[in-house]
């Protein structure tokens, strides 16, 4: 049997325009999928429809998360969310995209989750069926990578691997060396449902209860955790380090000359740029860069 994958998207009406040139350059670029879901809050839906095709749905978080999640307008920061819990603090919209997409990964019929940012542009023909062989799914891991943190982020890191370790019933120490987060990257949708039955048994309570109970909070740390430390069963993962997303993520916009320069610089297995939107890079200019037109 082929594994069945599907693109997953969490997006928010200010990455609109981004996350549309990601569409164009997924329906210009990539095969070998489904259907792509665009994850959004309640009120984006009806912008986000517009994005909808025959292999593209736009889902809304009510359809996802508890009821007991719910966004309000950040009294303190014009023109951002915040999604209040009875169980823990307010969570940021990164937050709560991230909680999408764990839903997702255990709602959707499609065997296979290719996580995707809505900040990312694909520049080279691409297959999904990259992250299947037979019956297992290339799976991210560093070894050695929280070597690589930037030293001003590595505490962060740190606590997100502790978190991972609370929820799933592993000691906290020493925080295991290898690193799972990147951008495009798969998981399996029977893993992401044991993983959620694990810390619901660890926490015994629901395991949105339990995730939504800190602000420290990787799901890509409690995925490749749980596969690493719990699940036990190395024939379903085939372990990886290919980073096939070339990522900008500090530092000011890229002006033209920059962008050129990023993608001469691209490693000849990356198919795609993660041009993050808080680094101001104008979509205009990405969109003419990498040729998807006006």
């Amino acid at each position: 049997m082929t594994l069945s994958i599907a693109l997953v998207t969490s997006s928010y009406r200010g990455d609109w325009e981004r996350c549309r040139i990601l569409c164009e350059s997924l329906d210009r670029f990539v095969t070998g999928h489904c259907v792509h879901y665009i994850l959004v809050e309640e009120g984006d839906v009806a912008l986000f429809r517009a994005l909808e095709g025959p292999r593209r749905r736009v889902v809304s978080e009510r359809d996802l998360l508890p009821v007991w999640l719910r966004p309000i307008s950040d009294p303190f920061e014009r023109g951002r969310r915040l999604w209040l819990s009875p169980f823990g603090l307010p969570l940021r919209g990164w937050h709560v995209q991230q909680l999408r997409r764990i839903a997702m990964g255990a709602a959707m019929d499609e065997d296979v989750l290719v996580s995707l940012d809505s900040d990312v542009v694909f520049v080279k023909p691409f297959d999904a069926g990259h992250f299947v062989s037979g019956d297992a799914v290339r799976f991210y891991r560093r070894a050695e990578g929280m070597a690589h943190v930037e030293p001003e982020r590595q505490a962060e890191h740190a606590r997100w691997s502790q978190r991972a370790a609370a929820l799933l019933g592993l000691a906290p120490d020493p925080i295991p060396a290898p690193t799972y987060i990147n951008t495009l990257i798969a998981w399996r949708r029977d893993t992401v449902r044991a993983m959620l039955e694990r810390v619901r048994q660890v926490t015994r309570r629901p395991a949105m209860i339990a995730l939504a109970g800190s602000r420290a909070l990787s799901e890509c740390t409690i995925y490749g955790r749980f596969v690493d430390e719990v699940e036990g069963r190395p024939e379903r993962h085939i372990a990886t380090d290919e980073r096939l997303c070339a990522v900008y993520w500090d530092g000011p916009p890229l002006d033209e000359a920059g962008l050129l320069a990023f993608l001469a610089e691209m490693a000849p297995e990356q198919v795609a740029l993660g041009l993050q939107s808080f680094t101001g890079t104008d979509p205009g200019l990405i969109r003419r860069v990498v040729g998807l037109g006006a």
